[in-house]
C-alpha cells in the first residue's frame, strides 16, 4: 500500500494542550468544567524522516524526534500555502549525517586491538543540528 507520506514532507501534527493561558497559535479553546486549565490545540511543524509499514518518524525543529502511528489522523501533509507561509516553522529537509561518530567514542583512548563500533549512534543520542 502506497503511503501518503515521504521522507522530507513538510506535516502539520495537531497536539492537545492544557495550560492555565493558551498561546497566540492555539485553537479550539475550551475551559475546564470547574477549574482554572483551558484545553486548546496548536498546530506543529514537522517533517518526515522515515516512514515504515505502520510508523511515521517526525522532526522538530529542534531536532526532537517523534515516533507517530501512521494511521493518526492528527497528521497531515501541509498544503502549497501553509508551505509558502509557515516556511520559517518547518525544520530544515536536509537528513542528519548519522555516520557520525559519537563523542563519547571520540574521546576514548586507542587500544593496540581494533573493535568494531557501530557507526550509527545509541537509540536515545541526539545528534547537533548542523551536522
Amino acid at each position: 500500500m502506497e503511503s501518503r507520506f515521504k521522507v522530507n514532507d513538510w506535516v502539520i501534527c495537531t497536539r492537545e494542550k492544557y495550560g492555565l493561558s493558551p498561546g497566540k497559535r492555539a485553537k479550539n479553546i475550551s475551559p475546564a468544567p470547574r477549574g482554572d486549565l483551558y484545553s486548546y490545540e496548536v498546530d506543529k511543524y514537522w517533517i518526515v524522516r522515515s516512514v515504515t509499514d505502520q510508523d511515521l518518524v517526525l522532526e522538530t525543529r529542534t531536532g526532537k524526534q517523534h515516533l507517530v502511528p501512521l494511521k493518526d489522523r492528527r497528521v497531515r501533509v501541509a498544503n502549497w500555502w501553509e508551505r509558502w507561509l509557515y516556511r520559517n516553522r518547518f525544520p530544515t529537509k536536509t537528513l542528519i549525517s548519522l555516520t557520525l561518530t559519537p563523542p563519547d567514542v571520540l574521546d576514548a583512548p586507542q587500544s593496540a586491538t581494533p573493535t568494531a563500533q557501530s557507526a550509527t549512534p545509541a537509540a536515545g543520542t541526539r545528534l547537533p543540528r548542523g551536522a
